[in-house]
């Protein structure tokens, strides 16, 4: 395992790969240990193969220290005693290890991490970043999605392999086309969410083996699915036995105690220091090269362009230059993967490539379309026509950038309550008409889409991390017929070139009703150009609308969804024969209903049941 030029890389922050050099890896006749503690006094191995007796680790130059230990294998647990320079022992978790015990337990455990045969050789050959593709992400919290009801502890928790029945079917069925996880790198206290972090290379033992993970992405894959992995780049738990003061100093963290506190209250990153380069971009690159992951969303990305997140204050040089160099190379590597940005008051350099002063990301959430649109969501009728720019001002803006279109767990939790909740309307069949339009205008916007689970059950609680999604709310008829709602909106989206082709383009999107404030109203087309436009029409108001739409042409249309259809909860108002006349297409708009039109030739067109020719029965004679 020793190499020392990749020694020296890791060391000058340059090494992709450093969870080759570090951690336990399995070798003819025993196990090769190593850790990287270039300040400690001492380091021993302590392990279960000798009762845990102290073994004496060998430090090189760089400070690196390793031993192997002869006739034992995987699932042996062990741990580092460092002493610091004044001699002070403290006992760590291997910071590369691909294994560990169930919190509160924290040891690791030397695991196989290439012993798994992957099926997925056509998904990988076929990935992309997904551009012109459909992209529409479930995010995706694992301990709460669902829980088994009679059990207590860990074992409520849904298992890695449990998943591939339960997650993957549903996210199928729904039309989603990737998975977001939450952080699932390992963490010891459940209300961080896996935002503090304690083992960067080891997926949580909450959930099972690291092999039951890399089948639940196999699974993915097989159907269809990708899968992206939320990462916490810029700060981890400050527990003793992770990488805070890890060798009696501060090797992974700044001596600055101002830098050292994140606003979490957890410990930062200090990226002044080369060989945190080295570990955190080697990271990243083993969650694609080890368990075939699609995407890396990075978590906090303000914190690591400003030194406390704030885009008034000076660049923080160093994690600057950790971002560009990083993603250069990783892009380089891996072509076909994404790297998604949290925008977070960053800037809109996000997307730009590293040669033209960007960092390179693929793609970044877009916050402010989410925090504009979901606070008029929330407004009541009477003040919508004076915040009507709450819905189309990020369009503004929207060409500056790669965005998706983001409703995460960030906008669902911590008090600022559900979806549903923040849906205005004075009865519960208003709240609901409210919601179905502005999820119709969510999947019909330029971007890419996400959203949290949950919101797709019109979920009236917000989310918290001690209680799984209420299920049980599709027994009523609101929810079920809101939840096909939105597997038919999303069904639309990866049928409809339209809504995916060339979506960066500026050309591709164009305002139709754009200063209808008076009315709540917004009209829009979306272009594939390739000959298959849609029209979209968005009523917010609690009002009935006779609306004349400018097509600029005289055809025949068609409804591909109307949301006041009664199989989700509407009143059924339709629009039938559906012809334009002099470049004009007159439609009946219910009060809070979106409407989504294709073009289509005259017997395409939907009739009114009066309309509409009985089949005649063949003739048997």
């Amino acid at each position: 395992m020793y190499d020392y030029n990749r020694l020296k890389n890791h060391i000058n922050g340059v090494e992709s790969c450093s969870y080759d050099l570090f951690g336990a890896h399995l070798q003819d006749g025993g196990v090769y240990f190593s850790v990287y503690a270039p300040n400690a006094g001492d380091v021993k191995l302590s392990s279960s193969h000798n009762n845990w007796q102290d073994v004496q680790m060998n430090r090189d130059n760089f400070g690196v220290w390793s031993v192997f230990i002869e006739n034992i294998g995987e699932g042996t647990r062990y741990k580092y005693k460092i002493f610091s320079p004044d001699g002070q022992c403290t006992e760590k978790t291997d910071p590369f290890a691909f294994y560990n015990e169930v919190r509160p337990d924290w040891t690791s455990i030397v695991y196989d991490i290439n012993n798994y045969f992957w099926r997925d050789e056509e998904w990988i050959k076929k990935r992309n970043k997904n551009f012109n593709n459909p992209l529409n992400i479930y995010e995706v919290h694992l301990g709460t999605w669902k829980i088994k009801d009679d059990k207590t502890g860990d074992e409520k928790f849904y298992k890695y392999q449990e998943l591939i029945d339960e997650l993957i079917p549903y996210v199928k069925d729904m039309g989603y086309t990737h998975i977001e996880f939450l952080p699932l790198t390992e963490y010891p206290f459940d209300g961080s969410w896996g935002y503090q972090v304690t083992g960067y290379y080891a997926p949580t033992s909450r959930y099972g083996e690291p092999r039951y993970l890399m089948d639940l992405i196999d699974n993915c894959h097989l159907n269809g699915i990708g899968a992206i992995l939320d990462f916490v780049p810029v700060h981890y738990a400050r527990d003793e036995h992770g990488l805070a003061y890890f060798d009696g100093t501060c090797l992974y963290e700044s001596e600055d105690p101002q830098l050292r506190e994140s606003a979490w209250g957890s410990v930062r990153f200090d990226y002044a220091k080369n060989h945190v380069h080295s570990f955190v971009r080697s990271a990243i690159n083993f969650w694609i090269n080890k368990y075939h992951f699609d995407g890396i969303r990075l978590d906090a990305i303000a914190y690591l362009v400003f030194p406390n997140g704030n885009p008034n204050t000076p660049e923080y040089e160093c994690g600057v230059w950790f971002l560009k160099n990083s993603l250069f190379t990783l892009n380089a590597y891996h072509p076909d993967v994404m790297f998604i940005s949290e925008d977070a008051n960053c800037n809109m350099k996000n997307t730009f490539p590293a040669v033209y002063g960007g960092f390179g990301f693929d793609y970044m959430w877009n916050f402010g379309w989410s925090a504009e649109t979901l606070r008029y969501l929330s407004t009541p009728f009477g003040m919508r026509a004076q915040n009507h720019n709450m819905m189309t001002y990020p369009m503004y803006y929207f060409n500056q950038g790669v965005f998706i279109l983001t409703i995460s767990h960030d906008d669902v939790s911590n008090g600022k309550s559900s979806v549903m909740s923040k849906s205005y309307g004075r009865t519960q069949e208003e709240k609901f008409a409210n919601l179905r339009t502005y999820f119709l205008y969510q999947m019909t916007h330029p971007g890419k889409k996400m959203n949290f689970m949950g919101n797709e059950l019109a979920e009236y609680m917000e989310w918290k991390d001690e209680q799984p999604l209420g299920w049980n709310l599709l027994s009523y008829p609101n929810h079920d017929s809101f939840h096909e709602f939105i597997k038919k909106l999303n069904q639309i989206y990866k049928d409809e070139p339209a809504l995916y082709v060339q979506d960066y383009n500026i050309s591709s999107f164009a305002w139709l009703d754009l200063q209808n404030a008076g009315n709540n109203i917004l009209a829009y087309r979306r272009d594939d150009f390739n000959g298959n436009p849609l029209y979209v029409v968005l009523n917010f108001s609690p009002f009935e609308k006779d609306y004349w739409l400018g097509v600029g042409y005289n055809g025949f249309f068609r409804e591909l969804v109307n949301s006041d259809y009664d199989i989700y909860g509407g009143s059924n108002k339709r629009n039938y024969n559906l012809k334009s006349n002099e470049g004009y297409l007159n439609i009946k708009l219910a009060p809070l209903s979106g409407v989504i039109l294709k073009p289509c030739g005259e017997d395409e067109t939907d009739k009114p049941p009066e309309e509409r020719k009985e089949e005649e029965p063949e003739d048997n004679a």
